[in-house]
């Protein structure tokens, strides 16, 4: 893609002066600051409305020198840089002293990433000489759909007096979900654990590192998008097997609610507006944010989504519409209740 370098030259420029620039990489937009400026940072958390004890990833150029963020890089960690960077991964490591605690939350490790975007790596380069990290979580206020288009972002943050100062436009957003995020800060005593599953599969990770990474234990690092409610849009959402769809369907119909659908197959049943998605798990992950943010502004009174395969390469995704479901938990007992 042509990229326009004056466009990347002023995002680096305001960056470097403090200020908070959204920028695409190929998994969403992140909403980005200095990640050695506590100040930067501290506005990043105040625009999204996100706790300060919930961190963010630092993305860094691909030339970048990861020993500079993070105080042990193990043998693990070498590999799957070698493996999957630039790309969706994230991996938390071990604090360097230097790095502000604040892009931690508080915490003794660091989430870091190299994005593959064509735009975040001339923009990382541009940086501080390539030298610099971005902070960067979703631009979007937190717990909302995260945004995969620049247009998403600027409906994020609309209201006057957004302390978002510019919008660096790369198009949309290959990956469509965010990075998988694996833990390598203690994997001497707990080995490599799997904070939020992505594009990037555990059986991906597993085959590089040659055992499989372990689901979260209680003494896990915080992580960015591992709450259980998160990625959610202001109408409620509700799985349903593709089994007993078209029962649910008929019902809340009879019972004149209008049903924003999100689907595979392919004939269009009557509801009040519809998507119909890929069938492949790559290209549903590209659509699926968009899907929601379009289904969201339908005015609908619940947003049913039909329930995906169960298999690893679907992961991610179920991952995402589990946590946006979450706050609605029982919608469907209570709209169809006698």
């Amino acid at each position: 893609m042509a990229i326009d370098m004056d466009a990347v030259r002023l995002a680096a420029r305001k960056l470097e002066a403090g200020k908070l620039v959204a920028f695409p990489t190929e998994t969403v937009y992140g909403l980005g600051g200095d990640a050695e400026n506590a100040a930067a940072i501290a506005d990043i958390y105040t625009a999204k409305g996100r706790p300060a004890n919930h961190p963010v990833i630092v993305h860094v150029a691909p030339e970048a020198d990861i020993t500079y963020w993070a105080s042990d890089v193990p043998p693990q960690a070498r590999a799957l840089i070698a493996a999957f960077w630039p790309g969706p991964l994230t991996l938390i490591l071990k604090r360097a002293a230097h790095v502000p605690a604040a892009a931690s939350g508080g915490q003794d490790s660091i989430g870091v990433r190299c994005p593959s975007h064509p735009v975040a790596q001339a923009l990382l380069r541009e940086f501080k000489g390539g030298k610099g990290g971005v902070a960067g979580p979703s631009a979007n206020k937190f717990g909302h759909v995260s945004p995969t288009t620049a247009q998403h972002v600027r409906e994020e943050f609309s209201e006057p007096g957004s302390l978002l100062d510019y919008v660096l436009d790369g198009g949309q957003s290959e990956v469509g979900i965010e990075s998988t995020i694996l833990d390598l800060s203690r994997v001497a005593t707990h080995g490599a654990v799997l904070l939020r599953p992505g594009q990037i599969s555990a059986d991906q990770i597993a085959a590089v590192l040659g055992v499989a990474p372990t689901a979260p234990d209680a003494a896990a690092p915080r992580a960015s998008g591992t709450l259980d409610a998160h990625y959610a849009p202001h109408t409620p959402v509700a799985q349903v097997s593709a089994d007993e769809l078209a029962g649910v369907l008929q019902q809340l119909v009879a019972h004149k609610y209008k049903v924003a659908l999100i689907h595979r197959t392919t004939d269009a049943p009557a509801v009040y507006a519809h998507v119909a998605m890929p069938s492949d798990s790559d290209r549903y992950a590209h659509d699926l944010y968009a899907a929601l943010r379009d289904m969201d502004h339908q005015g609908a009174d619940v947003i049913v989504v039909e329930a995906l395969p169960q298999t690893s390469e679907w992961q991610g995704i179920n991952d995402r519409l589990r946590r946006a479901a979450f706050d609605s938990t029982g919608i469907l007992s209570r709209l169809l209740a006698p």
